[in-house]
């Protein structure tokens, strides 16, 4: 039987279409978001669908809110790391011994709030790619809120709420004894190189029948809030007994500074003229 130039083509195609379509495979994650809590390590799951070897694939994790830069690459039986994001140089890795069943996922360790957003995880073969997206988000509970006295402000006392470590940003309200919200400056808010968020506001009490106030820091999204009550005693807000505290110290401070100078003056006075102290 003679073979013909057609045949032998149609028989390249045919071997070319069977690799290609043997190839083929699905990648594949969880559907809803991981929620992280900072200081953990996390995997975020990623596998190949059939459960074929990923070995001689190439593994790339990208966080598509830093416009698609690298988290993690795995390329050619070794990992890359060239042109990842600095900050996940030493926290990620794969569980390179069972990238031979198709599982791609990432651990991803010391979780921090940076490291919140969206990331896909891409799998390129010699002749097929497919990916998942996978949102990740991270909460923090931060401290416990700080409450100093700034003194007398405006006819009332000032006070001032801190508080640091959170993640999402919180927000801070003040509240009297009845907790009701007190007019407050505008709240000013921090974000550290890790991403977590530190506020502060300042307020201005006036006296009342209980004098106790409390600041609440909050984070609605995650359901979290801690907060620090203080009680000002009513001598605080009358500010006439350090006005005569201190003008007593001025007249006082007068007294001593005239005498001295009274008694240079005079011993001064007598060495000129002689006289034998």
């Amino acid at each position: 039987m003679k073979v013909t130039q057609l045949d032998c083509l149609c028989l390249i195609l045919l071997h070319l279409l069977h690799t290609s379509g043997s190839e083929r495979f699905e990648v594949l994650g969880p559907t809803d978001s991981i929620v992280a809590v900072a200081g953990d390590d996390i995997i975020l799951p990623c596998y190949l669908k059939p459960n074929i070897s990923a070995e001689d694939m190439t593994v790339d994790w990208l966080n598509l809110d830093f416009l698609d830069e690298r988290v993690f690459r795995y390329q050619n039986h070794r990992i890359i790391r060239d042109d990842q994001i600095p900050y996940y140089r030493g926290r990620t890795s794969l569980f390179e011994e069972e990238l031979w069943r198709g599982n791609t996922s990432l651990k991803l360790t010391r979780v921090q709030g940076t490291d919140e957003g969206h990331y896909k995880c891409l799998i390129q073969s010699k002749s097929w790619y497919d990916d998942f997206t996978v949102q990740v988000l991270v909460k923090a509970v931060g401290s416990k809120p700080v409450v100093s006295i700034e003194g007398h402000r405006e006819g009332g006392m000032g006070l001032l709420c801190e508080s640091e470590g959170w993640h999402p940003d919180p927000e801070l309200v003040w509240l009297d004894s009845k907790g009701v919200h007190l007019s407050a400056r505008t709240l000013e808010t921090h974000r550290d190189f890790k991403g977590f968020y530190r506020v502060k506001q300042h307020v201005i009490v006036q006296e009342t029948d209980t004098n106790h106030f409390t600041c609440r820091v909050q984070q609605k999204r995650i359901n979290e809030k801690m907060e620090t009550e203080i009680h000002l005693p009513s001598e605080l807000f009358d500010p006439t007994p350090w006005r005569m505290a201190f003008i007593v110290l001025c007249c006082l401070g007068a007294i001593i500074g005239i005498g001295l100078s009274l008694a240079i003056y005079c011993i001064c006075y007598k060495k000129g003229n002689g006289e034998i102290i």
